[in-house]
């Protein structure tokens, strides 16, 4: 329906954000139907809704239907350290969302929004990054070199072929739903058991975004789609903090002996950054609700419901 989003397509569906996406916007009445690679872990009703397939099979791709109005294209490799270590996997971020413009673009689907990454930053001079400080000689790593092709793949298709855009910039997402090596939940994990911990950088600084502030950066997205399409926005916290600092936040919360032991930051990985969230504050009316503080306190409990 034009200038309407009733039925929407989400890639990476059962994944940490496409997970609780999925189910946020059942909740408020869009039709929805997912695609993975694997089944949705907590959520069984979901499944009945979710197709099984790898985007970079063209056959897989033929099984999704073709009636939707908007793409919410999640689906990535996106453990940054995991594409140092195998950077095959990026090459396969720039395949799969080759692919799936061009499924939109054989269907006349002409909306999507993407998931890009704060780490198309880079290592700035200055940790508060807006949208437009990108610089592509300080890409880190083949993870952040395939976010920004993603990213230049659907500039050329909204030019090309009149696909609209918003692009969401995410920042160290976490919450429930999320079982990966990535840095809060593997924390949560071996703290709890007592285990010695390692930060990778005694002064990095991050910008950590709970699951649900997240989710209602890209619900703004989809409830504003018309009024802010081709923009794109950094949905994150807006606020620092140092690794060891939230690693001892939990340590505390869990009241665990784990030591924590400072190594060199790795090879390919932002080291400072923060989002200058403003635009997506005056656009999209985004207002993060979630301290880390209490973010993690949440994460906290339902890892412990869970484990």
């Amino acid at each position: 329906m034009k200038n309407k989003i009733k039925k929407i397509l989400i890639t990476g569906s059962s994944g940490t954000i496409g997970a609780r996406l999925f189910e946020k916007l059942l909740e408020q009445g869009y039709k929805i139907r997912g695609f993975d690679k694997k089944f949705n872990k907590w959520h069984s009703r979901l499944n009945k809704l979710t197709i099984i397939g790898n985007l970079l099979n063209k056959k897989d791709i033929k099984k999704i239907p073709t009636d939707f109005d908007l793409i919410i294209h999640l689906a990535a490799n996106a453990r940054v350290y995991d594409l140092v270590l195998k950077p095959d996997l990026a090459r396969d971020n720039i395949i799969t969302t080759y692919n799936i413009l061009e499924f939109a673009r054989k269907n006349n689907i002409k909306n999507i929004i993407f998931s890009s990454s704060r780490e198309v930053y880079g290592n700035r001079k200055n940790i508060i990054a807006k949208e437009r400080d990108i610089d592509l000689q300080l890409c880190e790593s083949a993870y952040s070199a395939s976010k920004i092709s993603d990213e230049a793949l659907i500039y050329s298709f909204s030019k090309c072929y009149g696909i609209d855009y918003i692009i969401c910039r995410f920042s160290n997402v976490y919450g429930m739903y999320d079982e990966s090596e990535r840095f809060i939940p593997i924390m949560i994990k071996n703290i709890k058991k007592n285990k010695d911990i390692k930060i990778f950088g005694k002064d990095k600084i991050l910008d950590f975004t709970y699951i649900d502030d997240c989710i209602s950066g890209i619900i703004k997205c989809v409830e504003r789609f018309f009024k802010v399409k081709n923009n794109v926005f950094n949905i994150a916290s807006g606020e620092g903090v140092k690794l060891i600092d939230a690693a001892k936040i939990i340590k505390q919360k869990i009241n665990s002996k784990s030591k924590i032991l400072i190594e060199k930051n790795r090879q390919g990985e932002v080291i400072r950054f923060v989002a200058d969230i403003s635009k997506a504050n005056k656009m999209l009316g985004y207002k993060p609700k979630y301290s880390l503080l209490k973010g993690l306190k949440l994460t906290i409990d339902w890892y412990q419901k869970r484990r």
